[in-house]
């Protein structure tokens, strides 16, 4: 959104302002333009999208103990042999050949079982991660968007304010030289223009660096902006009550789920880790043809075909299984840990953007007011000094506290929007329809 500065012959500088925006590409994006974009291009983003697709693949992993193993083996071999008998010394040559198809299906294996149970939450996990990393994106775009638009402004605005200045000292040297104006009146505008000058530079570097931010989020220039409508107006906050936005952050908050998931992953690591303990038990069957297979078959073909089951008790491990159960109960008890600290840090969040909320509301407001004040108080400023009651500072003074009003206002807005979206980000509700829904707020 574009401010005016209501003083003579600043049209002009609002003119010079739209075309340094406009200058920045042909094409103007919106904000949910910016996060499709993101969503195909942000390098982060796609980082976890991978990390999400393989994550997946641990369901797969640990159901694979449990299904029927099946192997095949075949072997060739070309052998010499000496045989010496009683009566002579023989040297055979021959080729040995054992082709063998094995199926192995677990009848009772806790290691197995430990396994699938543990394969299926990681993969949960990694889901509610991925959900967590969507919103991470969400948040960033709309954050880095907000950033250059507010930039924007800023650069905006310090060039109508540095072109008032350099209106108003124009008119001082023109009354100066017919006698009607003070050295000091000029000296007053001078020192203000130059400090105007600072300021547009330094809301120019800002605004190349945010944009450079937002680039690298979309992956590529932004170009022109779409601001804020001229009629911006607050909802209320729905449900209106902390103590509602925290229970729905305790439900649904998808860090709190991830590690909630990450909980049954240590406890099932120490049943893995119990499972050295455990017998196991599998069904075996096996069908093999064999070709001289030995020194004694020499000669002979054989089909061999088993059934049965095969037993393994462990004994010792040299207390390994142990060490690792201990350690896994450590892993659980950290998990635990974790999960209160991110339980604790999630309300405090919660809490934290509400209240943020409902300042903004109440400051956007605020600062409605003042930029409408300021704007009465130029005009009135205007008259006093045609009328001799007030000096030429006054006036100085009382468009800086315009353009102090309307930044403000302009980062109230801002903020505004970025806690609503943080509040449902820490309750866990916010998703792609949240960008339809703040897009509307832009023209």
């Amino acid at each position: 959104m574009t401010f005016r500065i209501t003083a003579p012959g600043r049209m002009k500088a609002i003119a010079a302002c739209a075309l340094l925006l406009a200058s920045a590409s042909a094409s103007a994006i919106n904000l949910q333009q910016a996060y499709e974009q993101a969503l195909q291009n942000d390098p982060t983003y796609r980082s976890a999208f991978y990390e999400n697709q393989s994550g997946k693949e641990n369901a797969i992993l640990g159901r694979a103990g449990l299904l029927p193993n099946v192997q095949a083996n075949y072997n060739a071999s070309k052998n010499r042999a000496d045989i010496e008998t009683p009566v002579a010394l023989t040297h055979p040559q021959y080729i040995s050949r054992v082709s063998t198809i094995q199926l192995r299906q677990t009848l009772f294996n806790v290691d197995a079982y430990a396994r699938y149970k543990q394969g299926n939450a990681q993969a949960l996990l990694s889901d509610q991660v991925f959900s967590v990393r969507g919103q991470e994106v969400l948040i960033r775009v709309m954050s880095a968007y907000f950033d250059a638009l507010f930039a924007d402004e800023q650069v905006a605005l310090n060039t109508a304010q540095r072109d008032a200045y350099l209106e108003q000292s124009a008119v001082n040297q023109r009354l100066l030289k017919h006698g009607e104006g003070t050295r000091t009146d000029v000296l007053e505008v001078q020192a203000r223009l130059e400090l105007s000058e600072a300021n547009l530079i330094e809301a120019m570097d800002g605004q190349r660096t945010t944009r450079n931010t937002l680039a690298g989020i979309i992956g590529g220039d932004p170009g022109t902006l779409v601001g804020l409508n001229d009629t911006f107006r607050m909802l209320p906050l729905a449900p209106s009550r902390l103590e509602e936005w925290k229970a729905i952050a305790l439900k649904e908050n998808p860090e709190l789920q991830a590690q909630t998931t990450a909980l049954e992953v240590a406890k099932q690591e120490i049943l893995k880790a119990r499972a050295g303990h455990a017998p196991r038990l599998d069904f075996v069957a096996s069908y093999s043809k064999n070709s001289s297979e030995t020194i004694n078959t020499y000669n002979q073909d054989s089909t061999v075909r088993s059934l049965g089951i095969q037993l393994n008790v462990p004994l010792y491990s040299g207390g390994s299984v142990n060490a690792t159960s201990r350690q896994a109960v450590a892993g659980l008890e950290r998990s635990r840990a974790d999960l209160q600290a991110k339980t604790d840090k999630t309300l405090i969040e919660v809490s934290k953007q509400f209240s943020a909320v409902q300042s903004s509301i109440a400051k956007v407001n605020a600062l409605n007011r003042a930029v409408e004040s300021s704007n009465l108080l130029i005009k009135a400023t205007e008259q006093s000094i045609k009328g001799g009651v007030r000096i030429n500072l006054d006036l100085l003074n009382a468009q800086q506290q315009l353009f102090t009003a309307k930044r403000d206002l302009a980062q109230a807005r801002y903020n505004y929007m970025m806690a609503s979206l943080r509040l449902r980000a820490a309750a866990g509700t916010l998703d792609a329809s949240d960008v339809t829904r703040t897009a509307s707020y832009f023209r």
